[in-house]
């Protein structure tokens, strides 16, 4: 089932890279970007997050915490996170719950079962879907001025 703008979004618990357990909930009156991406250390994922690394001063100035969603391991997003000094959180969905009820997951990827979509959600203060972009191409980027613009109303 496809999310919507409106919707409430789907909350989670998931472990992150420093091997402690967040969840969506506790961002509530907080703005949340949510990004999946297929997998660390491939090159378009890299340059994906490390643009939002860059860029994070922008989506502080504009209220927003920013989560990236995985499949890979918590240890995974670790090293991935260490070695391209990513200064956000890294949530590890091993078990392909949160990608699947936001209607980002892979059912066949390269003949891995389960692999996260490229996918970019905004998430307001009362927790509902203020933007919502998934994409079926790995190698097509988040809109990101959108994001900032949806981001800019809300804050």
């Amino acid at each position: 089932m496809a999310i919507t703008i409106g919707d409430m979004a789907p909350d989670f618990s998931l472990v992150d890279s420093d091997m402690k357990m967040g969840s969506l909930a506790d961002y509530r009156g907080r703005n949340v970007v949510i990004l999946f991406f297929p997998l660390a250390f491939t090159s378009v994922c890299t340059a994906e997050l490390c643009g939002v690394r860059d860029d994070l001063i922008t989506y502080n100035q504009l209220q927003a915490e920013v989560l990236a969603i995985s499949v890979d391991t918590l240890f995974t997003l670790k090293k991935f996170k260490e070695e391209q000094g990513l200064n956000f959180r890294m949530l590890s969905d091993f078990n392909k719950t949160t990608s699947r009820a936001y209607g980002a997951l892979y059912e066949d990827y390269f003949g891995m079962q389960g692999v996260s979509k490229r996918a970019a959600f905004v998430v307001d203060k009362e927790g509902r879907i203020a933007y919502a972009e998934v994409h079926d191409k790995d190698d097509v980027l988040p809109d990101f001025e959108a994001i900032k613009a949806v981001l800019g109303r809300l804050s």
